[in-house]
């Protein structure tokens, strides 16, 4: 069957594209301004990317369109589908159909840290021999690859709250029909479709209500607003993370490379990785609970997690030149830039952290977080910030809270002449934005080498 997805070049897309080859369809894809790390994985993968929304791309016509949720009435190609008749699903739809049947699924959901928190797990099950398969929103740094088939019944997905595609408005996971759920945290996101955090907590419910009672549901204990979401009722075992009734950590280094992992009060083992900050940590504590429901012993997850390396894009270094370090990271939301610097602030000590950050997410457009992004930037000892086209709001209302530490710049030139004039040795440079930030990384490092 040839297969041909619109918005291949999505992470979530991306890695639907990997699952349908493996199953053994023909697959080609459509996208626009497709960036690494999945421009680069679909390439390695040999997976036909036609660059645009060009009509053409439907000729010859495939069997079936799958259409990612960034798409809308409007474009091209999905206007042609619609008028051709061409069949199609959603991503979400099509894997829940060809994939997810006779699995038992895992389901790691939440505002932040899922896809890390869904790479732990998968990497845990594959340590201890079981082979998932897993379907990931980013390539874990452990796999190379976003999505496999894998040759177990066990499967891993990451539960995304976001809507599925124009025509259908449900989120996302709740196609998934979980055996195993993870409910991570629960913030306002997404104002582009939600209208308040009510809406998304009754999504966040309607999960639960799709995990039946044989199943397991492993919940975060620090967070009330998942308490309020429980609360609305559920029918399936709770075992909670974050709390000394349940799974719980205690930390042996500050930046959190280091720590111990309690279960009902009785250790289990240290932990001992390459990863900082103490949302890592929670992450690991979701992780190693889901993955014992799964049968794996805490002891064997724990080792499995000393060898685990991240998904690409959480605090990344993508590279050092003039004794500058470079990261790369996704976090486009308060409260992962917060952890984010936090963490390296209690890795590095004193030494200076410059935090580069693009305002591009929509809930950031639409100034969601005017009130608490300057907050959230507070461990960085400078800031620079781009004001992309269209925003409607003042991100002067940041600058000026951060006491002269912070500057606005119209163009990403116009940042890297101001990174290299003023970097010095031992510089930490983060950049955080959930797009390619106009490659600011690799041209960075080019202008320092220089």
């Amino acid at each position: 069957m040839h297969l041909h997805i619109l918005g291949i070049g999505g992470v979530f897309m991306g890695g639907v594209a990997l699952l349908a080859r493996d199953l053994g369809h023909t697959v080609t894809g459509s996208d626009a301004k497709v960036y690494p790390p999945m421009s680069t994985q679909l390439a390695a993968q040999g997976i036909t990317l036609l660059e645009g929304y060009d009509p053409a791309h439907l000729d010859p016509v495939p069997d079936l369109v799958i259409i990612g949720n960034a798409l809308s009435r409007g474009n091209p190609l999905v206007e042609a589908v619609l008028n051709r008749d061409i069949p199609y699903t959603s991503g979400a739809q099509w894997v829940a159909d060809h994939v997810l049947p006779g699995r038992r699924v895992a389901a790691v959901a939440g505002t932040h840290g899922k896809s890390t928190t869904a790479c732990m797990l998968a990497w845990i099950l594959d340590y201890a021999g079981l082979d998932p398969g897993f379907l990931i929103g980013g390539v874990p740094e452990n796999f190379g690859v976003s999505a496999r088939l894998g040759n177990n019944s066990l499967f891993v997905i990451e539960a995304d709250e976001y809507d599925t595609a124009f025509f259908d408005k449900r989120s996302k996971f709740v196609h998934y029909r979980p055996r195993i759920a993870v409910l991570n945290n629960l913030e306002y996101d997404h104002a582009d479709i939600f209208p308040d955090l009510d809406a998304i907590k009754r999504q966040f419910h309607h999960l639960v209500r799709t995990v039946p009672a044989s199943g397991q549901l492993i919940v975060n204990a620090r967070d009330r607003h998942l308490s309020e979401v429980l609360a609305m009722g559920r029918w399936t075992p709770v075992e909670y993370f974050g709390a000394k009734s349940g799974w719980s950590a205690a930390t042996a280094k500050a930046d959190g490379s280091r720590f111990q992992i309690f279960y009902k009060g009785e250790e289990q083992g240290a932990v001992e990785w390459g990863l900082i900050g103490n949302h890592n940590i929670l992450n690991a504590l979701a992780a190693v609970a889901a993955a014992h429901h799964a049968g794996v012993a805490a002891k064997t997850a724990i080792a499995a997690l000393a060898e685990f390396r991240n998904i690409k894009r959480r605090l990344e270094v993508r590279g050092r030149a003039r004794d500058v370090t470079v990261y790369d990271d996704f976090a486009h939301h308060p409260t992962e830039i917060s952890a984010t610097l936090q963490a390296l602030r209690a890795r590095v000590g004193d030494a200076r952290i410059i935090a580069v950050l693009e305002p591009r997410s929509n809930s950031m457009r639409m100034g969601v977080y005017r009130n608490t992004l300057s907050a959230s930037l507070s461990f960085a000892d400078g800031v620079l910030l781009l004001r992309p086209d269209g925003l409607n709001w003042s991100l002067e209302r940041v600058t000026a809270a951060l006491d002269g530490r912070g500057r606005i710049f119209t163009s990403v030139d116009g940042i890297l002449g101001a990174l290299v004039n003023e970097l010095r040795a031992n510089d930490h440079v983060v950049i955080m934005s959930n797009g390619d930030f106009d490659n600011i990384h690799t041209r960075l490092l080019e202008r320092l080498q220089e």
